[in-house]
């Protein structure tokens, strides 16, 4: 009778292997990386520029250094997240359209990878600050621009960049984060006179 038992111990572990193995196997989505971010704190910033403005501790103000960056224009970088919020100034001088078409213009480029491009209108009477803020999703090179003005004297163009390969799906923190310095750096807006 022992011996029978042993016969059948290869053939029950046939078995097991045969039912284990008849599941479909279903890949896990991609894992990213968790990003701890920094608590939401801001400082004013009153330099040489024609405007002020509140940025956050985390974040570095440098001069841009681009070969065709003009005067006024500044980065306030994020070195530890890869990102930065580009600022250009132009003095307005009867150019003001040709200004807003530049910015509506290099925010819809933005189309052939953005799955939408929602604006957003900026409007605040008692700093004399307007503009449009180019809410862009999907795998855009850019998630955030936008101009502020004064509509007679002083514009300004911004943008949020992240230097890594585009990704909505690992990006969707860090956007969702630094868009909201991104709108209390117009929130806090004031042009001097």
């Amino acid at each position: 009778m022992i011996s029978n038992i042993y016969k059948l111990i290869p053939i029950a572990i046939v078995l097991c292997f045969t039912y284990s193995c008849s599941q479909t196997y279903t890949p896990k989505p991609r894992g990213y990386f968790r990003i701890d971010f920094p608590e939401k704190n801001y400082v004013a910033f009153k330099d040489h520029l024609p405007y002020s403005f509140e940025y956050p501790l985390y974040g570095i103000i440098k001069p841009d250094t681009d070969k065709n960056a003009e005067p006024y224009w500044i980065n306030i970088e994020f070195p530890r997240f890869n990102g930065k919020i580009h600022i250009s100034y132009k003095r307005v001088n009867h150019n003001l359209a040709g200004f807003i078409e530049d910015t509506r213009k290099l925010a819809y480029r933005h189309t052939v990878k953005a799955d939408a491009i929602n604006e957003i209108i900026i409007k605040n009477d008692q700093h004399n600050v307007y503009g449009i803020i180019y809410d862009i999703t999907g795998n855009a090179a850019s998630s955030m621009q936008f101009f502020a003005t004064d509509s007679s004297k002083n514009f300004i163009r911004g943008a949020l960049y992240f230097t890594v390969q585009p990704n909505k799906d690992s990006l969707a923190p860090a956007i969702e984060f630094f868009s909201k310095d991104v709108e209390h750096f117009i929130q806090t807006l004031r042009w001097k006179k």
